[in-house]
């Protein structure tokens, strides 16, 4: 990519983006329409007790109910217009069949939903880097996106497809359970082949932060680095999470000189270097889900209860953030920034909240160095 990437979004590429926080101009924001409950595989029920692992396997596969759809469509479009009120071009992918079955020589699975695209792909300038996700019921999502990804090919931008893995038997631990405290890591995924999910990435100019996790490995990362080059520097941060996946939750660079981490999972002793001159807070403890319908979310364990951390910076200043949780409200405006709540809570079994659900397409901003 070094010989093509710019160093300014004040190009004719209508892709640019390079961090979290440069001024918002468009995004892609996810769909439900179609959602299905991911196919049963170790990847995805690696965490549930046995007795939950059987449930869960009559459940796979289906549509979601539309006691969880509707709640969650009203507040995906008042999410939407908050958006467009603060002058963000918002797109969303097509409407796909989910539950279709498809098959590879090695497997065959349903789909699951196009809810989070930041989970497979990755803005990286004027590029597209569609990742290669490690459940196989997320192995053509793509497809749903192809059409804005043409548009955006057609006027100028870089899209690149990382090599699409086989999701053979033998890149999983069949028998994995997730390490008790004080254990050594270890993943549901080995090294037999790249995989990684884009949501373990994030981006602060030319330093982008990684973390791996049960669909993230190292050869993935290694991929990652060998495509972008020597203009961009990948570093690998360590989290205590027993069962890491994405880095959203976890590590959150906010804006130039702050970074919010995860109290549970994270320490700032513990990261890397550069961050020294920076501005490091703790989250505050998620305040608590309510009943009802979002008891899914612990049922399937689609986000775990700290995705309180997953907002979304408009720009330096303003961030969108889950309106029930007053305590991050109060947190984020003591720190400085202006507060944008919304109602997003029922949005979670489908799989994040703000920053998930969307991949900012361009902000407006220039390639630097924020160490």
């Amino acid at each position: 990519m070094t010989d093509t990437a710019h160093d300014s979004c004040d190009d004719p590429s209508p892709v640019c983006s390079y961090t979290e926080w440069d001024p918002l101009e468009e995004i892609i924001v996810g769909r439900l329409d179609g959602a299905v409950l991911p196919s049963s595989h170790i990847a995805v029920t690696y965490r549930f007790p046995p007795v939950r692992r059987l449930l869960y396997r009559v459940a796979a596969g289906h549509r979601y109910p539309g006691l969880l759809v509707r709640p969650a469509r009203r507040q995906l479009d008042e999410f939407m217009r908050i958006l467009e009120e603060e002058g963000v071009t918002v797109r969303q992918p097509d409407a796909v069949r989910w539950r279709t079955v498809f098959k590879t020589p090695l497997w065959r699975s349903r789909g699951f939903c196009s809810a989070c695209p930041r989970d497979g792909f990755l803005v990286v300038g004027n590029e597209i880097i569609e990742s290669p996700m490690a459940w196989r019921t997320r192995h053509f999502e793509g497809l749903a996106y192809r059409r804005l990804f043409q548009m955006y090919f057609d006027r100028g931008a870089h899209w690149t497809a990382a090599p699409r893995p086989e999701l053979a038997d033998a890149l999983y631990d069949r028998h994995y359970r997730p390490p008790p405290a004080g254990r050594p890591q270890r993943y549901v995924i080995n090294e037999s082949e790249p995989v990684f999910d884009a949501a373990d990435l994030t981006r602060c100019g030319r330093d982008l932060f990684v973390q791996r996790s049960n669909v993230t490995n190292a050869k993935g990362i290694d991929w990652l680095r060998g495509h972008l080059g020597d203009t961009y520097r990948i570093h690998e941060v360590e989290t205590t999470c027993p069962n890491p996946m994405h880095i959203d939750s976890t590590f959150v660079p906010l804006a130039p000189g702050k970074l919010m981490i995860n109290p549970a999972w994270m320490r700032s002793e513990s990261l890397p270097p550069l961050f020294k001159s920076w501005e490091v807070r703790t989250a505050p403890d998620p305040d608590p889900l309510p009943r009802g319908a979002l008891d899914l979310v612990r049922w399937t364990s689609m986000v775990s209860k700290w995705i309180n951390l997953n907002v979304l910076m408009l720009d330096e200043r303003r961030v969108i953030v889950e309106e029930t949780q007053g305590s991050m409200i109060r947190f984020l405006r003591d720190w400085g920034f202006e507060t944008i709540p919304c109602a997003f809570m029922h949005y979670t079994p489908f799989g994040g909240s703000f920053h998930c659900a969307t991949l900012d397409v361009r902000r407006r901003g220039e390639l630097q160095s924020y160490f």
